[in-house]
């Protein structure tokens, strides 16, 4: 009798284990959404708002300033409603941030839809924060990497379909024609405003299901079978000899310099898979055949993320993975900027230098899981604020972007692809001999 207990208290022990990593893995799969679907926001607001590449950005600012603006705010609300409400305010904030494209459409107000932005983002690293502590402690502590890599191939199949759902959605075969006159400027003023709020507007009724959808997996969650993370529990942090004998989180330079790694890893990501379509387009195609490219981008990820979970640790260490890939980032970097030969592939007539840009997604998947540990580990009684300080490296994602317009209004988008390289050689050094350095004084310094 007791034994038949015990196996149905296992029974339904694993059940509820595995009901809660597929809801934190839908979790997942919503934050590629709402992210990646950036990558055709650009393009298309560039073209409708009449935007300059730089202004055009301002998309992925918007969005990924949050969480440099918003991290601590986000930590208050786990910690003052707890875990499952905060994912619920969390969802509805995107929630309403995806309503306030309705007023941005109709009055074609660019900062409006920049507001609404923020405030997804906003949202997203509430959920981010409670997310990450969920996905490891809702299976046994041996097993997270693996978990935490089948988050990440969950997030980036929504990058892979989100773009080409949107675009499905608010281009229409006719708009080839549309953009070449609207280039050509053969529209009068009173047209063209005609056109352009024509354009916009058809973001409405995606971003009103949206703003209903986020809104209901709000209140799903809530009451949801998902356990409430004990905070005092979290709290009660290993105390290692450092974290007794420090009294600084600036006191650990490898965790200094691994949130820098962070930032720069983060915004060369988000450069590879935001900024294609725009420099598809110099390559005479048109936003409705560059829509492909995100998507080619994150199925490159994709497979580094399942190579990764097939080799590491058994055939690979993380570490040199880690390596590797960040060595392979610099390699396909000088690709893009240095390839000038036109290739035909996937049905495309392209520079290969593209293609490249494409590839850049199967380092990237490895290189995230490479920072983190080597960047918080032996902090003790630090290790919250360190994980903070990594997670505000995310604004990364912000800033880069920024940048890479910047030099390709000045440039051109190919030659401001150098942004890349000096982010990909600063991860190298991390990778082999940043992450070693455990004080600032050369005299004192040690390696591990």
């Amino acid at each position: 009798m007791s034994t038949n207990n015990t196996t149905t208290t296992e029974f339904h022990s694993k059940k509820s284990t595995y009901a809660a990593i597929a809801i934190v893995g839908m979790m997942f799969f919503i934050f590629g959404f709402v992210s990646w679907i950036n990558a055709i926001l650009i393009p298309y607001f560039r073209i409708a708002c009449e935007l300059t590449n730089f202004q055009s950005y301002l998309v992925t600012f918007a969005f990924y300033i949050a969480y440099l603006v918003m991290s601590v705010p986000a930590s208050y609300v786990l910690k003052r409603f707890g875990f499952k409400k905060g994912i619920m305010y969390g969802f509805f904030c995107m929630a309403t941030g995806a309503l306030l494209f309705v007023p941005a459409a109709f009055m074609r107000t660019y900062f409006i839809f920049l507001m609404g932005l923020f405030a997804i983002g906003t949202g997203l690293t509430i959920l981010q924060a409670a997310a990450n502590p969920y996905i490891t402690i809702i299976g046994p502590i041996e097993s997270a990497a693996k978990r935490i890599s089948i988050m990440g191939i969950c997030n980036k199949f929504a990058g892979i379909i989100a773009p080409l759902i949107l675009a499905a959605i608010i281009l229409k075969e006719s708009d080839r024609v549309v953009f070449e006159q609207l280039e050509a400027g053969v529209y009068s003023l009173a047209e063209k405003e005609l056109v352009l709020d024509s354009l916009i507007r058809r973001v409405i009724l995606p971003y009103t299901i949206l703003s209903i959808f986020l809104f209901a997996v709000g209140i799903f969650i809530r009451y949801s079978i998902l356990p409430e993370i004990d905070q005092e529990k979290e709290n009660r942090e290993v105390e290692t000899e450092n974290g007794k004998s420090h009294t600084s989180i600036f006191q650990f330079p490898y965790l200094i310099l691994g949130a820098l790694a962070m930032f720069l890893h983060v915004g060369t990501q988000v450069i590879a898979i935001d900024t294609i379509i725009s420099y598809a387009n110099t390559m005479d195609m048109d936003l409705l055949e560059a829509k492909r490219f995100p998507s080619y981008t994150l199925t490159a990820t994709i497979c580094g993320y399942i190579l990764g979970i097939l080799l590491i640790p058994k055939y690979i260490k993380q570490k040199r993975a880690f390596q590797i890939c960040c060595i392979l980032g610099l390699l396909f970097s000088l690709g893009v900027v240095f390839a000038n030969t036109d290739v035909s592939l996937f049905g495309h007539e392209a520079n290969l230098s593209i293609w490249f840009l494409v590839a850049l997604g199967f380092p990237n998947s490895l290189i995230y899981a490479g920072i983190w540990p080597l960047s918080i580990r032996g902090l003790g009684n630090f290790t919250k604020i360190g994980s903070s300080l990594l997670v505000m490296g995310l604004c990364g994602n912000a800033i880069l972007p920024l940048i890479y317009g910047h030099f390709a209004d000045v440039f051109t988008e190919k030659q401001a692809y150098w942004v890349l390289v000096p982010c990909y050689l600063y991860l190298i050094f991390f990778s082999v001999y940043g992450h070693k350095i455990k004080s600032w004084s050369i005299n004192k310094r040690k390696s591990i």
